[in-house]
């Protein structure tokens, strides 16, 4: 997949005030500092589409970013930030739970995973919850440079197996690095295939 345009759109509150869902869409989650804005950089070849910022939890709304005006990349709120108040972590998590729930065109979330680290708790159970919801989601392994690929490797396979104890079937996953742009084509080429998929259904119920 070639990307020729992508634009911000809207920051949101709450799902309802979202673009109108008649595009395919696909968000980006994790924990706070996994490196989701450079890999959304990284996959639309742009250095500032989606902000980057050293201060974990900043993105606090829904943000929509429209690729080559035909699908969507939702860059959300990570989880798993210590600081945040009661109330903070209270909203997030309705506001999450409509976006995933009730977003009709949502095709699919890419949860990342920092291959840096053996398997955190706070990952699993987010992937836990989006089984419970049934929400498709594929597992993005970030920062496969900042450690061996050997590493890598191991810690991939770890989070896998710790799914494998209550989980049937696996979700399909990517190893990524945004310095390195390891693992673009991979996540771009899925996207394309989930548009091509989806794009007849989409057209066709207008959602």
């Amino acid at each position: 997949m070639i990307i020729k345009t992508a634009k911000y759109i809207i920051s949101s509150p709450t799902y309802d005030v979202c673009p109108e869902p008649n595009k395919p869409e696909y968000a980006f989650i994790g924990r706070s500092n996994v490196g989701k804005s450079s890999l959304i950089n990284m996959l639309v070849n742009q250095k500032n589409l989606a902000k980057t910022s050293g201060t974990p939890g900043k993105t606090q709304l829904i943000n929509h970013f429209i690729i080559n005006d035909k699908w969507y990349i939702v860059d959300l709120p990570g989880y798993g930030y210590a600081k945040r108040s009661q109330n903070d972590r209270n909203r997030w998590e309705q506001m999450i739970e409509h976006y995933f729930k009730k977003r009709a065109n949502l095709v699919n979330v890419f949860v990342l995973i920092d291959a840096r680290h053996a398997p955190q708790k706070n990952d699993l159970e987010f992937v836990n919850q989006l089984g419970r919801w049934e929400v498709p989601f594929t597992l993005v392994f970030t920062k496969a440079d900042k450690e061996k690929p050997g590493v890598v490797k191991r810690n991939e396979q770890l989070f896998l197996d710790k799914m494998r104890e209550t989980w049937q079937f696996l979700p399909q996953s990517f190893v990524t690095s945004a310095e390195k742009k390891t693992g673009r084509d991979e996540v771009l080429q899925f996207i394309h295939d989930c548009n091509i998929r989806v794009n007849e259904e989409l057209e066709g119920n207008n959602f």
